[in-house]
């Protein structure tokens, strides 16, 4: 035998990566995932249809709940510019600020036209007067 193969090998013949090494790509690695994820953001689990059919029901059950509680805003839905003006603000203040709507009460129709072609949310429930429907679509 020779002599080189009775002595234990050295771990300097072996090859080896340092660990600074292994830590610099892994650190490579984990900005990139985070940059990545800021650059491709995250998707909206449910679609937009969804998300609008939400608004919808969050509108609609509001309204429902505040009929069942008496509030004059919105069971006082005359011919009258101040209640529509109102009304109108009180939706303004349920949904956020780049939806539209429309919503047809027992006591009138109050919100803006829809336009062709868009995605709309639609949501009716019951209340103490009669069936409430909103519609709500992004501007």
């Amino acid at each position: 035998m020779s002599e080189r193969s009775r002595t234990p090998r050295r771990m300097a013949d072996r090859g080896q990566l340092s660990l600074p090494l292994i830590e610099a790509a892994l650190g490579v690695l984990v900005i990139l995932a985070i940059a990545g994820g800021f650059a491709l953001g995250v998707p909206h689990p449910n679609g937009s249809e969804r998300q609008l059919d939400v608004y919808a029901s969050d509108v609609a059950t509001v309204l429902a709940a505040e009929a069942a509680a008496g509030n004059a805003t919105v069971t006082v839905l005359g011919d009258g510019e101040a209640e529509r003006r109102a009304f109108r603000a009180h939706l303004d203040a349920v949904l956020p600020a780049n939806y539209m709507y429309r919503a047809t009460t027992p006591w009138g129709t109050i919100g803006y036209p829809r336009p062709p072609g868009v995605a709309v949310g639609r949501a009716t429930v019951p209340s103490v007067v009669g069936p409430i429907t909103v519609e709500v679509w992004d501007a």
